[in-house]
């Protein structure tokens, strides 16, 4: 008897890296055939309806489940479902929130007992180690879904043997070489102990046992792109044939109103946009944007600023509408911003549709803060990078795009601090910088051979989901698993 459909249960933690991919993972496997559903909060629902609606109508079996967010619970205020609602990035608002999300356990998993069909997968966000012992007890495999590259996943598996040594090392400014990587890379140790020190590496303990008894993982990258890294993940993993490499997701978003409209509502009319953009001559824009989550204080704003200003290039700067501040404002007035960027200027304050903008011909650069889903968005439209990494994984993709693949330049100083609020802590990276490094990635020796490179990885990238393509086979790969053991199941033999 032929099995029925196979039913995926994806969580995605609340913040846009994570949401965004795992609505693309959801669209490719439901394009297979399969059964979504798909969990999130009211709000998260509500920002990313109209991609999900359009999945839907177009025949795709993507169900939304929705779980009241505990808020009032931890002293919230009402509506802050995701990390970039916050109305400041405080340890205290962060604590709570991360605290929030422990109390979805219960009726997660009350939720997940009572779908029907019977889920045959659960696929969660790494930040979710407590959505293993339902999928234990109800033999139903569970795949972590890691929005990283492979090499971020080697550098934290590297510093938690080098815990030791990082501990001995008083000066934050010394630099630590990582050897045992396919290509060996160096940080200063505030990177290294940053992303591994105190609740955080008591959090990444409790993912990484999660991860060890989990049925495997799926990585947002194709293997072209960091086939060593893969080799080498793969080594450590208890089972390296449940590696599945299936990116770059973004990929999986052709229809343009997806592309405008993917992870919320564009702060600017697309049309616009693109009007904007089809004016400009091929590869001369900067677009620059730093994500959803990073913190700039005013003054580094005014920097940046000043810098795309001097660089004379035509630019698109996406501001995130908590940093127009009255003194950004007055700054902007003062230094007539507008009026010296007249026609090669753009602002954007909010949400921008940065996969229409970056799949523009226009586009020459990306200043990026190098979230993965930036640089995989990047990289899939064959765009060299300006780095300027801020926190987390950010400084490990950083050393994947400059040093490893040689699609993009570094910008500034390095630096490490906290994710929740440091902003008037870094060193400010000043206007001539910027404009120098605008001028390396456009113009600069090299900048030639480096958009080949870029053009030469995004012909792969497209290949990888394309009917053959290695991120292809391994969908159908991760989908033929899943379906064998639930088999397995059926005759008693759940492993």
């Amino acid at each position: 008897m032929a099995m029925a459909s196979p039913h995926f249960v994806l969580f995605p933690f609340m913040a846009q890296g994570h949401m965004i991919p795992m609505i693309d993972l959801a669209k490719l496997l439901a394009r297979r055939g399969a059964i979504i559903s798909f969990i999130t909060t009211p709000r998260n629902a509500a920002r990313n309806y109209s991609v999900l609606a359009r999945a839907i109508n177009s025949g795709l079996r993507i169900h939304v489940r929705q779980l009241d967010f505990p808020s009032n619970q931890v002293g919230l205020p009402e509506g802050c479902e995701n990390l970039d609602l916050l109305p400041s990035y405080d340890d205290d608002l962060t604590s709570k929130f991360f605290q929030a999300t422990f109390l979805l356990r219960e009726p997660w998993e009350k939720l997940v007992e009572q779908l029907i069909p019977r889920p045959t997968c659960i696929i969660t966000d790494t930040g979710f180690p407590w959505t293993l012992p339902l999928s234990l007890r109800l033999h139903i495999p569970r795949l972590v879904y890691y929005t990283h590259s492979c090499l971020y996943l080697l550098i934290m598996r590297s510093i938690q043997s080098r815990q030791p040594l990082l501990a001995s090392i008083s000066d934050d400014s010394e630099y630590v070489t990582l050897s045992d990587l396919p290509h060996a890379v160096q940080f200063l140790k505030s990177q290294l102990s940053s992303v591994a020190d105190g609740d955080a590496a008591k959090f990444l303990e409790a993912m990484e046992e999660a991860d060890a008894h989990s049925h495997g993982v799926v990585i947002n990258i194709f293997e072209e792109m960091e086939a060593e890294n893969v080799a080498a993940y793969r080594k450590h993993r208890k089972s390296p044939d449940r590696v599945w490499c299936v990116g770059p997701v973004s990929l999986c978003s052709e229809d343009k109103l997806d592309m405008a409209q993917r992870g919320n509502r564009a702060c600017i009319d697309e049309a616009q946009c693109m009007n904007w953009l089809d004016a400009q001559r091929p590869s001369s824009v900067v677009y620059v944007s730093l994500g959803s989550l990073c913190n700039l204080s005013t003054a580094q704003l005014i920097e940046m600023g000043s810098g795309l200003a001097e660089s004379k290039k035509p630019f698109i700067w996406v501001v995130r509408k908590e940093y127009a501040t009255e003194e950004f404002q007055k700054w902007a007035t003062e230094y007539d911003l507008e009026g010296k960027t007249e026609g090669r200027g753009l602002v954007i304050q909010g949400w921008a549709p940065q996969v229409l903008i970056l799949t523009h011909s226009a586009i020459g650069c990306f200043l990026t803060h190098c979230g993965w889903n930036s640089c995989t968005e990047a990289i899939s439209a064959g765009v060299p990078m300006i780095t300027w990494p801020i926190f987390g994984d950010q400084n490990f993709n950083k050393k994947l795009i400059v040093e490893i693949l040689r699609i993009g330049v570094g910008v500034g100083v390095e630096t490490a601090v906290d994710w929740a609020g440091k902003a008037e802590k870094r060193a400010l990276v000043k206007r001539d910088k910027v404009r120098e490094a605008i001028e390396m990635a456009m113009d600069g020796d090299g900048s030639e051979e480096m958009r080949e490179r870029c053009k030469q990885l995004a012909e792969k990238a497209k290949r990888a989901l394309q009917e053959g393509g290695s991120s292809h086979l391994n969908l159908k790969l991760l989908i033929q698993d899943i379906v064998a053991y639930g088999t397995g199941c059926q005759n008693g033999n759940c492993s």
